[in-house]
């Protein structure tokens, strides 16, 4: 049995789903804060069960008889994830799943300037030293966040960041369709395993293929970190959320998300979508 947590939310949802055209639904479980947000998985005959990593009491049931247990990540950019994580991790003991996948991080490092990938790091840690069999998806930085990231470039024929660096935008739908196949494989991939797209593009080369799309030049716009925190500020963004965002950028330039593997392409069965695409909406 394959417990699923997260599931009414897009990556594991999809995941869960992507199983759900091979497997029975009653090899299936999703472990979900709301059940009520769960209806559709109930409609196809898939057990709902409750699990928050807040609440501690929930989670030994939930994960009861998972021969694999898919633990997304915490979605709170500003709760303490690395505290939600290890709890779900020592209920995993307790409950003696077979193998324990997490929803990590390419970019993860304890010394990243992203911090979201410090507590990748940290978790991935704790599943080491769990006595678990465990599986690490170190999925490449979601490629939709370019559509937030970049602004209104199509308006304005402008990009403006703080800092440049490469990243192997991937996207969401093809990581968790590659999750689905890793847990079919039934314990092929042990520890941490990189899933990207074939390339890492610079900031600049995406300007060039906004450029490309639209058939006008779209410049990039590289300023100073802190004036950038300030516009973003100004614009109305709270300054934590603004340092938050401020953090990739820098892990980008330090070569963080530079990295791409084969790995993906191989587990999909095709090339994975690349980010020239998403910018073509």
């Amino acid at each position: 049995m394959i417990v699923i947590t997260g599931a009414t939310g897009a990556l594991n949802g999809a995941t869960a789903d992507h199983l759900l055209d091979r497997l029975p639904a009653s090899e299936v479980v999703v472990a979900v804060r709301d059940p009520a947000r769960a209806g559709r998985f109930a409609e196809r005959g898939v057990e709902v069960r409750r699990a928050d990593y807040a609440d501690p009491a929930s989670l030994p049931d939930a994960f009861a008889g998972a021969d694999q247990l898919l633990l997304v990540s915490s979605s709170d950019p500003f709760a303490d994830a690395v505290a939600l994580h290890g709890t779900a991790v020592d209920a995993a003991v307790r409950a003696g799943v077979g193998r324990v996948l997490y929803t990590s991080h390419q970019g993860a490092h304890p010394d990243s300037p992203f911090f979201p990938a410090r507590d990748h790091a940290a978790t991935e840690a704790l599943l080491a030293a769990s006595g678990l069999p465990w599986t690490s998806l170190r999925n490449g930085f979601y490629a939709h966040s370019l559509g937030w990231l970049l602004g209104p470039w199509r308006e304005t024929g402008v990009i403006t960041v703080p800092g440049d660096g490469p990243v192997s935008w991937t996207a969401r739908e093809d990581a968790a369709e590659a999750a689905a196949a890793v847990l079919l494989a039934d314990g092929a991939y042990e520890g941490p395993v990189t899933l990207t797209a074939p390339e890492a593009p610079t900031f600049v080369d995406v300007a060039a293929a906004a450029s490309d799309l639209v058939g006008r030049p779209v410049r990039l716009e590289v300023v100073d970190p802190e004036e950038w925190v300030a516009r973003q500020v100004a614009a109305g963004a709270p300054e934590p959320q603004a340092r938050f965002t401020l953090g990739l950028y820098a892990a980008a330039a330090g070569g963080y998300f530079a990295g791409t593997d084969a790995l993906l392409g191989e587990l999909l069965g095709r090339e994975p979508r690349g980010f020239r695409e998403v910018l073509a909406g």
